[in-house]
């Protein structure tokens, strides 16, 4: 059952993200903004469900990432691909990739898991800076700008309704994921494994299954990064953006279908707005990361629900 103040968190987010924009005065550095945010939510949600609802923390996301930009930089700017075919062949790639990585990872749990796939991001990482078939160091530039059925978004404020678009698809698919069996039986995998065996749910099975929904989300963040950026290298492997997923999961609370988005859309606006420098960035968000996971595990909502119900007890006392 969900707390009355997860609906209001997760529609006064949508209701932010859609009127901040203009809100803010419609200026190319906000629009550029508010995409970036839409697109690290998404690839934030992917990550999501590994965390929320299979109760592993894997650290191979920024590769599902990586696939989804570079297969999309591939697709574009070498073999002329339009958008459509470019998401297409970034889904299929990023599945592949998490089947390869999932037979070698999803045998392990817990410490070994994350530690595993955390090297699979480094030996990924290697192969983007060296490989030249991705570009090397020099990655691949010229990718054209996104148009499809006849629209072009050749700035930030044209692509901010795809990317919005996007998000809104991913929240709604996070979302009935978590209603579905396959949402229902990871659960049951994560908070009694001994019980789900009993029951006769394949746990080997429903973890690799949960895996191939969560790499084509973040993947999907990847596909749309590429076209805002128009130029794509072995940095979208930056441990950067694994600290951020990490810290946009559980800065709000964890399973809450609001939760990445508040928590990419708090990281973002600090760094686009409030910022302290690049480096000082850094160790912010690193340091937001550390103290959630050693001071409010429940996150921040954690925090206010708290608050919440002392003061409606405080109120029931006094009018008792």
């Amino acid at each position: 059952m969900h707390h009355p103040l997860q609906s209001v968190a997760w529609w006064a987010a949508l209701l932010c993200l859609l009127a901040a924009p203009w809100a803010l005065g419609g200026s190319g550095a906000v629009y550029s903004a508010f995409v970036l945010i839409a697109i690290l939510a998404i690839m934030s949600y992917g990550l999501d469900i590994i965390v929320s609802d299979l109760g592993e923390v894997s650290l191979a996301h920024p590769v599902f990432f990586a696939t989804g930009a570079y297969t999309t930089a591939l697709a574009s700017a070498r073999w002329g691909l339009d958008p459509a075919s470019a998401l297409i062949l970034t889904i299929v790639a990023s599945l592949a990739v998490a089947l390869l990585i999932g037979l070698v990872t999803l045998r392990l749990r817990e410490f070994v898991f994350s530690l595993v796939t955390y090297a699979v991001t480094v030996v990924g990482m290697t192969l983007a800076a060296n490989w030249s078939f991705l570009g090397g160091s020099d990655g691949i530039a010229g990718i054209p700008v996104f148009q499809l059925f006849g629209y072009a978004a050749r700035t930030d404020r044209a692509l901010w309704p795809v990317a919005w678009l996007f998000l809104v698809l991913t929240i709604y698919l996070v979302s009935s994921f978590r209603r579905s069996r396959l949402g229902l039986e990871a659960m049951t995998i994560h908070l009694n494994p001994k019980l789900a065996t009993m029951s006769g749910i394949d746990p080997q099975r429903i973890r690799m299954l949960v895996f191939m929904v969560s790499a084509p989300i973040t993947a999907t963040a990847g596909w749309l990064y590429a076209y805002q950026r128009a130029y794509i290298s072995a940095d979208v492997l930056d441990m950067y953006f694994l600290i951020l997923m990490l810290t946009a999961v559980v800065l709000i609370g964890r399973r809450m279908l609001a939760a990445p988005l508040i928590g990419v859309s708090l990281i973002l606006l600090q760094e686009k707005f409030l910022s302290l420098g690049g480096y000082y960035d850094r160790i912010i968000l690193g340091g937001v990361l550390i103290a959630v996971l050693s001071f409010l595990p429940r996150g921040l909502s954690g925090v206010a629900i708290d608050t919440y119900r002392l003061l409606a007890r405080r109120r029931s006392a006094a009018n008792s």
